[in-house]
């Protein structure tokens, strides 16, 4: 990982070669289109020889049976698409690789969905991204699972990012493409982690794409309203490679790339900024389609003087909107990215309208009516044309249940006049998904059927790579990077570190050859609300070592070498059986007065839980101490908390379970087990598994009583074939456990692990309670 001696071509996720000069060098055929944004990030290609026209036979070369709402990208003859197969319970996304040139299936990886809120059939919004100087290819599916493959399907590494990072779901299902810049692979989610990263927060995570060792985990904005569909744009910003991106609390914020810290940001919206960003000059260009900052108008677009410099201070800082905006037009799309063509920005808005608009005024040239809405499609420009994907077809004449599952594809020729309709073509299937063009050929998947038009064969109109850039080279050490950043470790497990020194805007000076002469020392950061230590220590080379202890522990560490300090954060938890009543942990804290429950004591939960703080406290009730469901905020209603390691599998679960309340109002309660929700729901009256609502869903009638104790049991059984069955029972505390089971689900493709979590929903601001917590193995 040197960062001052790395090289890069413009088709990575980069802007580089538009601010350094470039060094001679030969040009060659790109190899592919990497991201759906295209080699310069803003939508457009150097391509030639593209169709002029698009129907459904001459011009058109194969089609695959897909459902998706991706984008197409491509990578040495491979092109790389995230699809769905199956339906029910047995659905499963896809990412599914073909031979661009005749369309042959060569390989695919599928998951399960799980723990999900997704409604209908959105899935597979995310798009491949390749990395050209490797080949490999990574991916992030809707339910939270990312990882990265080589081309030939040979898995590199993977994450559930729900139990691993705290990722949060959405029903939209949106989910933003990976970026490729350089060594990383970034990505960002909304989520409710541990320590000083429980709060909810969009938050960006990079990787290394080889190893998948997490490089640094930042949170650049403030709380959330909505998911953040943005994908992240690098560029540069006072000599330091940044990211530029929309986040889910409605601002466009700026961050290290190299270390992840937070430099800016504005907010322009309430809600989330999912469009992609443009850099134009020195501006940045933003649209967004929900209620503005200053007026009750739904969306706008801006732009956005991109400051020189930031004051001195905590990081981020916060630009009020009024003092980087240059100039706004009420222009508004919610997840279609603008497309910038020399000094022309293209967008279609969210009622259907192709506009372009003057990037350097923000005035709208021209509009023409292409459909009645739009969602994430964005469109591509190429040879003086507009490649527009548009969700349906208006004109389409279908009734009844097939009404609105026809897209429509335009050519539109493009230009500071006019736009001109050159082709247009229905499509079997919905367009949500960008297009993606290479080798004379244009690509396009719908919620039915995966596209290709155009030239057969190799066309010698393929776009040239730019030349390689050079990076700037490091300046004077200024700190330490650890990697991983973090870590998650079970008892007597050791890790190892690379440890950078880097200068003062994060490019690397050196990796040191041997972590023998650094020091650590465990670290408890000034601001910490829970003071506990990881229950570890550094051993003479330089690894950290767990201890061999059944309690979890979480913390920090401090690196020291010659005068340079970095950090690390880590947990220990423990492997099976996992046994916990609270009665250890010290009740020391009282809520303030201008709390909602002031004067109430408490502790916080255990720190290294996922998702615990902030929503749940540890009280006394009746001379005992439970994990009580907090109610003081409306955001946070439901609960959830992941308490193991997530390839945990083949457990049993049990726990007392409470819900306050009357015979009317009363909350819900329960588990997470091995990616099945396992509840008892209060009001109407069930006990329920399931892991979508939409998709898998089995209950039945269990009536529970208000301020009264039950047990609660569940268990996960998988068989050869892969398929398994989710068992269930429940009974009231003082009596004995019943033989049978209460309730039970068979899954013909049964989740195969997760983290045991607990459930707890109060949506009418009455607490729920759960205690004697008990994880065993089946065996």
């Amino acid at each position: 990982m040197r960062f001052s001696k790395l090289f890069r071509v413009a088709s990575l996720v980069s802007t580089a070669a538009l601010v350094i000069s470039a060094a001679t060098a030969t040009a060659k055929p790109a190899k592919g289109w990497y991201h759906f944004r295209g080699p310069q990030q803003d939508g457009t290609s150097l391509e030639t020889g593209l169709p002029d026209t698009l129907d459904l036979g001459k011009t058109l070369l194969w089609t695959a049976e897909l459902s998706g709402q991706s984008s197409p990208t491509i990578f040495d003859g491979k092109l790389y698409v995230m699809g769905y197969t199956g339906d029910g319970p047995d659905l499963q996304e896809m990412v599914a690789c073909f031979d661009a040139e005749s369309g042959k299936k060569l390989w695919d990886h599928r998951w399960n969905d799980f723990l999900s809120d997704i409604i209908y059939t959105r899935y597979s919004t995310s798009n491949p991204t390749v990395d050209p100087a490797t080949g490999n290819v990574y991916v992030q599916g809707t339910q939270g699972i990312i990882a990265g493959f080589t081309g030939n399907g040979k898995k590199l590494w993977e994450y559930s990012m729900m139990d691993r990072f705290g990722r949060m779901t959405f029903p939209n299902g949106r989910t933003a493409a990976p970026v490729i810049d350089d060594n990383l692979v970034v990505t960002h989610h909304i989520t409710a982690y541990w320590g000083a990263m429980g709060p909810a927060r969009d938050r960006f995570l990079a990787f290394d794409k080889i190893t998948g060792e997490l490089v640094y985990l930042t949170t650049p904005g403030g709380q959330p309203k909505d998911s953040s569909y943005s994908p992240p744009v690098a560029s540069w910003w006072n000599g330091q490679r940044v990211f530029y991106c929309g986040t889910g609390d409605g601002a466009v914020v700026c961050f290290n790339a190299r270390t992840g810290k937070p430099l800016w940001y504005t907010k322009i919206s309430q809600g989330g900024v999912n469009a992609g960003v443009l850099i134009y000059k020195d501006t940045i260009i933003a649209i967004h389609g929900r209620e503005n900052l200053d007026n009750s108008e739904i969306g706008r677009m801006v732009a956005l003087r991109i400051p020189k410099s930031i004051p001195e201070g905590a990081s981020p800082h916060q630009f009020p909107v009024t003092e980087l905006e240059i100039w706004r037009n009420g222009l508004s799309s919610f997840a279609s990215s603008p497309v910038l063509v020399d000094d022309i920005a293209y967008i279609v808005n969210m009622t259907g309208d192709l506009n372009a608009v003057e990037a350097a005024s923000g005035k709208i040239l021209w509009s023409t009516k292409l459909g009645i809405e739009q969602r994430n499609a964005t469109m591509v420009h190429a040879e003086g044309k507009l490649y527009v994907p548009m969700l349906e077809d208006p004109h389409s004449k279908e009734s009844g249940a097939d009404a609105g599952t026809k897209g429509a594809f335009y050519i539109v020729k493009s230009g500071r006049s006019g736009g001109e309709i050159q082709s247009k073509v229905q499509l079997d299937g919905r367009c949500f998904g960008s297009p993606c063009v290479y080798n004379g050929k244009v690509y396009l998947q719908t919620t039915k059927n995966l596209y290709c038009w155009g030239t057969e064969g190799d066309n010698k109109g393929r776009a040239e790579e730019l030349a390689k850039v050079k990076w700037p080279k490091a300046g004077k050490p200024a700190a330490l990077h650890m990697i991983p950043n973090e870590v998650l470790l079970r008892p007597g497990q050791k890790q190892e570190f690379r440890i950078l020194v880097v200068d003062e805007k994060g490019f690397t000076v050196e990796e040191l050859r041997s972590n023998r002469r650094v020091a650590f020392e465990s670290f408890i950061p000034p601001t910490a609300k829970v003071k506990v230590r990881m229950n570890a220590k550094f051993d003479s080379r330089g690894r950290l070592v767990a201890a061999d202890s059944s309690t979890p522990s979480a913390g920090m560490f401090k690196a020291t070498y010659k005068g340079l300090t970095g950090f690390v954060r880590g947990r220990i938890l423990p492997d099976l059986p996992i046994k916990e009543d609270f009665e250890s942990f010290k009740i020391t804290n009282t809520h303030p007065e201008n709390h909602p429950e002031a004067g109430e004591e408490f502790t916080y939960p255990p720190l290294p839980w996922i998702g615990a703080r902030f929503k749940f406290e540890i009280r006394e009730n009746d001379g005992d101490q439970d994990f009580i469901k907090t109610i003081d905020n409306k955001l946070f209603q439901r609960g959830i908390v992941f308490l193991g390691h997530p390839d945990m599998s083949d457990y049993t679960m049990e726990a007392d379970v409470m819900t306050e309340g009357n015979r009317r109002k009363m909350s819900e309660v329960g588990f997470i087990c091995q990616r099945y929700y396992v509840i008892l729901k209060g009001n109407s009256g069930k006990l329920q598994i399931n892991s979508n609502l939409e998709r898998i869903k089995e209950e039945t009638s269990f009536r529970m009583k208000p301020n009264t104790w039950y047990r609660l049991k569940a268990r996960v059984d998988r068989n050869k074939d892969g398929s398994g069955v989710v068992r269930a029972k429940a009974w009231p505390k003082d009596q004995p456990e019943p033989d049978a089971w209460t309730l039970e689900l068979n899954h013909k493709i049964a989740h195969d692990q997760g983290s045991p979590g607990l459930f707890g929903f109060a949506p009418q601001e009455i607490q729920v309670h759960i205690d004697n917590l008990a994880v065993t193995s089946n065996k």
